[in-house]
């Protein structure tokens, strides 16, 4: 069987997946591109407008390119009856959002799926989300490239920083909104767990690394628990992790799998 991607936005991440997705079989690819000069691969058909992607019945949405287009394309798509996958999963910071989603997807019976990104520990953060005496702790810390932009309009000089700095200290919801190229991670967790107020974030600017470091703490009446996930970033573009493009192939693969792990 044959299944029909459509992606939203095809920069570094977007063909990372396709190549990804290239290695099964059973994958039609497309892609909405407003643009009649934008790139896309050989192999891949162009969608000009969101009529063309409804008529071309995609099985699924790949959302790859941003917050704004996850804000601008997710209702449409699922309030059509199709499946939307969110990348960029800081545009569900907002609950209030996040509910007129559920809201949408519920009417029209599709899902809203979230892959895991760079960053493991989501079984746990779902087996434990209904305890109240939960909490979850997430750490960021990323070498200074991935915050060279954010560093200098803070005042510092990139190259000159010698000790690592924390840029923020707080809940989920701000930091994902705060910093959208790089803590998708943040609104992953609290979506996972137990919500964007009791998911406290620290985001650490580390000279000494070379690759992105997530560390995840969790205590509860169910026990503890700690992961460290270390990635390498993205080649072409820092703020990101190599294994991201991976996680969305994964998401993908498991969503039209028979055999479910959940």
């Amino acid at each position: 069987m044959t299944h029909r991607i459509a992606f939203i936005g095809f920069g570094t991440i977007g063909r990372d997946v396709a190549r990804g997705l290239r290695e099964h079989a059973g994958y039609r690819l497309a892609a909405l591109c407003r643009r009649a000069d934008a790139p896309l691969d050989a192999d891949m058909e162009r969608l000009p407008t969101f009529q063309d992607l409804r008529h071309w019945e995609p099985g699924l949405v790949v959302e790859v390119a941003s917050q704004k287009a996850v804000h601008e394309y997710a209702a449409s798509v699922l309030r059509a009856g199709i499946p939307f996958l969110v990348s960029s999963v800081g545009a569900l910071a907002d609950s209030t959002y996040v509910a007129h989603l559920r809201e949408v997807a519920g009417a029209s019976r599709a899902r809203i799926i979230v892959p895991s990104g760079a960053v493991a520990s989501l079984d746990y953060l779902r087996a434990i989300r209904t305890d109240p005496s939960a909490g979850v702790t997430y750490e960021s810390r990323k070498p200074v490239a991935a915050w060279e932009h954010e560093l200098r309009a803070a005042g510092h000089v990139p190259s000159a920083l010698t000790h690592e700095l924390v840029l923020y200290e707080g809940p989920a919801d701000v930091a994902a909104r705060k910093y959208p190229k790089n803590l998708n991670v943040a609104a992953t967790l609290a979506l996972a767990g137990v919500g964007m107020d009791r998911t406290r974030v620290r985001v650490v600017a580390d000279p000494g690394i070379s690759r992105n470091q997530h560390a995840v703490h969790v205590t509860g009446a169910a026990g503890s628990l700690q992961t460290q996930v270390i990635n390498q970033p993205a080649p072409s573009n820092p703020k990101t992790s190599a294994v991201v493009a991976r996680s969305v192939c994964a998401a993908i693969n498991h969503y039209f799998d028979p055999l479910l792990f959940i």
